[in-house]
């Protein structure tokens, strides 16, 4: 079994939550609470991995990840 690490981003809407992978194109998901929302895009992100190792495709990595919070005033 092969670990990978991945950046997530999580964002909060007025439905709930949404979340998304970054460096696999395609794979989101959404949930009613956070820790579902975390639960579901760790799954779709193991489904998405498995599909490409099957495929034969490879696996980008990332190298950077930076999280930041920016306030713009207009």
């Amino acid at each position: 079994m092969t670990k990978f690490v991945l950046p997530i981003v999580i964002e909060k809407d007025e439905d709930g939550y949404f979340a998304f992978c970054p460096d696999l194109q395609g794979c989101y998901t959404q949930g009613d609470t956070y820790e579902e929302t975390l639960a579901n895009i760790e799954d779709a992100i193991r489904l998405h991995l498995e599909d490409r190792v099957a495929s034969g495709e490879s696996i980008p990595t990332s190298h950077m990840i930076s999280v930041a919070t920016l306030e713009v005033q207009v």
